[in-house]
């Protein structure tokens, strides 16, 4: 198998607000072509970093490689960034009362085949004579992608892309982001607080906490293996048990651990052997959860169907 080339390397890179660091000390690779997300509080740093990656920051230490070039930026060149890094913030503008074709030529370097095929990955075929004073907000979005795209860049920066779009233009610019890595073969670094976005489509993660990466991995291990409760919580429901309570339920542990809801099973029982009372039942369409009341603290679990009521006693068990 060929050793996949180095796309990207951010190194140690640290940028300080006032007394306090908005980045300190970031390290990461991108190798080949990959999908990766920036996940993170509001005021972790993904969006700074994101910029600096782009060029439109100057960091106050470290550096920024791509392709074997350092990145710069406006303090050190009049065109700040790569030409190869393509950059759209969550706040980006079209320009107004022009056709959408009109506003894609301005940036085409591609022959009328080529942009072609990025008008039809982005879905915007139907748009191209339309004004962009005439476009919904998903339609504007994959616009503003598609004339990034055709500038023929090998790294895609996205900042919040799905912020303020409704669960049907969400989805359709969620297909269009994935066909972009897949059919295009083009990496792209996105930004986003939603793990739904990020699980199911990134190749690696990064978490973010107050200017510092903190956990960095691929889906999988960032939802079953989380370091601690800020990263769990950033990626779905959980339940922290600690020794005792784990000792209850037949695990030896030093620690406490973690548990996803779909790692707790329960069934209704009369013993009083690791029971609970259930104390609420919602309804989220997929699956119901359960919350259980086990020695002053709540468990919850899931099931795809729900044959509980508040007040039934259930038997505990950790899917081990």
């Amino acid at each position: 198998m060929a050793k996949k080339q180095k796309l990207l390397t951010v190194s140690h890179v640290t940028r300080k607000y006032g007394d306090d660091f908005s980045l300190q000390d970031i390290d990461f690779t991108l190798l080949g072509t990959c999908k990766m997300a920036l996940a993170g509080e509001t005021g972790s740093g993904k969006s700074t970093l994101l910029k600096i990656i782009g060029g439109l920051l100057e960091p106050d230490e470290g550096t920024v490689i791509f392709q074997n070039e350092r990145v710069f930026g406006p303090d050190h060149q009049l065109v700040p960034g790569h030409p190869k890094i393509a950059y759209l913030s969550q706040h980006f503008d079209l320009p107004k009362f022009l056709r959408v074709e009109q506003v894609l030529s301005y940036s085409n370097y591609m022959s009328r085949k080529q942009a072609a095929i990025i008008f039809s990955v982005c879905r915007i075929d139907h748009l191209l004579t339309r004004k962009t004073d005439q476009l919904s907000g998903g339609e504007r979005q994959r616009i503003a992608i598609a004339r990034l795209l055709i500038a023929k860049p090998k790294l895609l920066l996205l900042d919040e892309p799905y912020s303020n779009l409704d669960p049907v233009l969400k989805n359709v610019l969620k297909a269009v982001i994935d066909e972009i890595s897949t059919k295009l073969k083009l990496s792209v670094i996105l930004v986003s607080h939603d793990s739904a976005d990020t699980l199911s489509w990134a190749d690696k993660i990064i978490v973010m906490k107050s200017g510092k990466i903190i956990q960095h991995g691929v889906p999988y291990e960032i939802y079953e293996k989380p370091v601690d409760e800020y990263v769990a919580g950033l990626f779905g429901e959980y339940t922290s048990l600690s020794p005792i309570l784990l000792k209850r339920l037949g695990i030896k542990s030093k620690h406490k651990m973690i548990i996803r809801p779909e790692k707790i099973s329960i069934r209704k029982s009369k013993s009083k052997i690791s029971t609970g009372k259930i104390v609420s039942v919602n309804y989220f369409g997929s699956h119901y959860e359960l919350e259980v009341l086990y020695h002053r603290n709540i468990l919850k679990s899931f099931v795809s169907e729900n044959t509980y009521i508040v007040g039934d006693v259930v038997k505990i068990e950790i899917n081990k």
